[in-house]
């Protein structure tokens, strides 16, 4: 896997083809998918009303990792955006286990979520074979990573108009429910009281609260991706803070406020994890083709994902190939600016991923359980070398950055104690013990592999 370091001056540069208004989507985007649309019921079942406070802390400890991105994106606009900063800062080590953690995290969710289509075709096609729509899905990104980057902004922006659209939509016609009194639930009446009075605000107590981060730490997970745009942004010093300063507002208005309208409509308790809450409102609108539109905006949910996960995983392992980390094959550049083998990589890994879950029915819960590890993971990455990022400039007497952190120091420190407390709690529920045993498993691999092919990589670079 390990490569002779390929220098700047053998490599043909990415496309610099992203506005700020696709990175602006991409940065709204990220954070609306299948975490929001589906797994937010989960949520719900595990901490009732008081996932609202579980998003708004979950979501303050991101976007202190998003601001620590951000300072040193601006500081270094590459391609291997975190993995780089993590090799620079803390060592080859470093950059080695954050970006194939980052790249197998986005193989991950673009593996379950490309299943998820064909799950989400056969509601309209019942009798279709799902490779069909496996197939069709797949040929479709791989047309868009493969065209100019310019594409897949325009991409990313128009799946972020459905997203977005429909998340308006059932926040606005929820408030007019709850205004007219219509009903969802025949034993209670819509009202925010609903938020306090079915069992209290933590109705399952501190363990159903704390079990609760598991799931909503998922659904932020990609939202780093807005880092991986800095190699090819038209102007990263303008576009990444103003993506990254959006993080808050998404939070409170894509899953904070849709989870309060949702539970005041109806008690927590009637919100099954086995169907996504928007059902019920848009059932409730009395939209004749409710299901239809819902299935609609999954759909644009999971490619949308699938896309960005694809991109994302791309430019990551075309900066690991850049140092000497991942195989030199993948430093190839198309006409267009893009990372082709990269690319076609990732088509390979969505084609067997598909495999895996057609032969084994429990695979999704592997993957959306070492997804998750990944996830959290990455993020600690992002803070130590953000950590060591600063000690460095302090040391040299640089003065402030374009766009510091707040808090200094002491945020990346906070948000980073959050994280490994979020491990430790994997450990801690039946649930999603399997995702702390396999990640610790992935952890070892990633060790054994490095130790193993460095001595070859010494031999190839002296």
């Amino acid at each position: 896997m390990a490569s002779p370091t390929v220098s700047d001056t053998d490599l043909q540069p990415l496309s610099r083809g992203l506005s700020l208004r696709h990175i602006l989507f991409i940065a709204l985007g990220s954070a609306i998918g299948t975490g929001l649309f589906l797994g937010s019921a989960s949520a719900i079942e595990f901490a009732g009303p008081s996932v609202l406070l579980a998003y708004v802390v979950g979501g303050a400890a991101v976007f202190m990792v998003m601001r620590a991105m951000g300072e040193m994106a601006l500081a270094h606009p590459v391609s291997g955006a975190f993995s780089e900063y993590a090799t620079r800062y803390l060592g080859p080590w470093a950059g080695f286990v954050t970006g194939w953690s980052y790249a197998f995290e986005m193989a991950l969710v673009a593996i379950a979520d490309v299943t998820a289509v064909a799950v989400y075709m056969k509601f309209w096609f019942p009798g279709s074979p799902s490779w069909i729509w496996v197939a069709s899905v797949v040929l479709v990104i791989l047309a868009i990573n493969l065209s100019k980057v310019k594409l897949f902004g325009e991409m990313e922006f128009w799946f972020t108009v459905v997203k977005v659209t429909a998340i308006a939509a059932m926040i606005v016609g929820g408030i007019a429910l709850l205004v007219f009194g219509v009903r969802l639930d025949a034993e209670a009446a819509p009202s925010v009281a609903n938020l306090w009075e079915d069992g209290g605000f933590f109705p399952n107590g501190l363990s159903g609260f704390l079990a609760c981060f598991t799931v909503v730490m998922f659904a932020f997970g990609g939202i780093e991706t807005i880092g991986i745009t800095a190699g090819e942004a038209e102007n990263p010093r303008a576009s990444i803070p103003k993506a990254i300063n959006t993080v808050p507002v998404r939070i409170l208005l894509f899953y904070v406020l849709t989870m309060a309208v949702i539970m005041s409509l109806s008690p927590w308790s009637g919100i099954s994890s086995g169907n996504s809450p928007f059902v019920q409102i848009f059932d409730g609108l009395g939209i004749p083709a409710a299901a239809h539109i819902l299935n609609v905006v999954v759909l644009t949910a999971a490619v949308s994902a699938i896309n960005a996960d694809v991109y994302g995983a791309g430019r990551m392992l075309y900066g690991l190939a850049r140092r000497g980390l991942a195989p030199a094959s993948f430093t190839r550049v198309s006409s267009r600016g893009i990372p082709w083998m990269t690319v076609a990589c990732m088509g390979v890994v969505l084609v067997a991923g598909v495999l895996l879950n057609y032969f084994f029915e429990d695979a999704f819960l592997v993957v959306a359980s070492l997804a998750t590890f990944a996830t959290v993971l990455v993020w600690i990455m992002i803070l130590v070398t953000h950590l060591a990022f600063r000690r460095q400039r302090a040391r040299e007497g640089a003065g402030p950055t374009e766009f510091p952190t707040p808090l200094g120091a002491a945020g990346s420190w906070i948000a980073l104690a959050f994280m490994l407390g979020v491990l430790v709690l994997l450990g801690f529920f039946e649930d999603t013990r399997l995702a702390l045993i396999v990640g610790a498993v992935w952890c070892a691999v990633l060790a054994a592999l490095y130790l193993a092919l460095r001595p070859a990589r010494r031999r190839v670079e002296g």
